[in-house]
């Protein structure tokens, strides 16, 4: 289905399964897909949402930079589950998609019944650096997405030994991760690149949360696994759940891993809601 939220935008949404509703956000520059593998299993537990955000997938993509900010990512989230009628959700969101979830919980944290967050930060990564990617942005949009590309390929700035296994071993995976970077237009890249880099440190407004929250990283994410350790250290009660032979993405990487840690906190959600 199409939602479309206050600014006219149209993300494309799709809804699995029933039971507590469940938003998960993807990463950058990814898509709803990103969790497709684990879709069936999850909708076990809960009403599954999945969608793309502005500038990815399939959903629409403004041509000017306003229209791209981490604010304005959690606001379409904040839509999609209005549209959808739900009034609390559990929110589960993917590197650049922690970023977003972070920001939802702050901003309507009576919302959130729980939290996932998995290869994220509070704030700018620790393994990104500014100057770096503004660089990037700025090739993004004097040069192209196509030179962007061969710039990211040679830097391979997430690449891990489970990510080398993955592309290696998955027949489509690098197409995959090409369709998905070449379809989000470069002023959407460079604009959320340039945000992502330059964000604000929201560690200390992380100790209010009080909901459940599981924060999940790969063992390889060298580039978030600190940011990782110190939001489960910073929320109260965080459960941390460092994947083993996982790097940035440990739903393709260690799937089995993922989805046992998934399944055990849902469960656990459930027991604590119904108590």
């Amino acid at each position: 289905m199409k939602i479309t939220v206050d600014d006219g935008v149209g993300l494309e949404v799709e809804v699995a399964g029933s039971g507590p509703p469940l938003l998960m956000v993807h990463g950058f520059p990814g898509v709803m897909e990103d969790f497709t593998d684990h879709e069936a299993d999850l909708a076990r537990h809960a009403t599954v949402v999945r969608f793309d955000d502005r500038g990815h997938g399939r959903s629409d993509k403004p041509d000017h930079a306003d229209a791209y900010s981490l604010d304005r990512l959690a606001a379409d989230t904040l839509a999609v589950a209005d549209a959808l009628g739900f009034e609390r959700f559990r929110l589960f969101g993917h590197s650049m998609g922690g970023m977003v979830a972070r920001r939802v919980v702050l901003a309507a944290p009576a919302r959130v019944e729980a939290l996932i967050l998995m290869g994220t930060s509070a704030g700018r990564p620790h393994g990104v650096d500014p100057d770096l990617a503004d660089a990037g942005a700025a090739v993004a949009l004097t040069e192209g997405m196509a030179v962007l590309r061969e710039l990211l390929d040679d830097l391979d700035p997430l690449g891990t030994p489970a990510d080398q296994r993955v592309r290696r071993e998955r027949p489509g995976y690098v197409e995959y991760g090409r369709r998905n970077f070449f379809a989000v237009p470069a002023v959407a890249y460079a604009a959320i690149l340039h945000e992502i880099a330059h964000q604000p440190d929201q560690l200390d407004e992380m100790r209010s949360f009080t909901c459940p929250t599981l924060v999940i990283v790969g063992e390889q994410d060298a580039a978030f696994l600190t940011d990782c350790r110190a939001i489960a250290e910073a929320v109260p009660g965080a459960e941390l759940a460092v994947i083993e032979d996982a790097g940035h993405s440990p739903q393709f990487e260690n799937p089995r891993a993922y989805l046992e840690v998934m399944e055990r906190f849902l469960r656990t959600v459930d027991a604590r809601v119904a108590s």
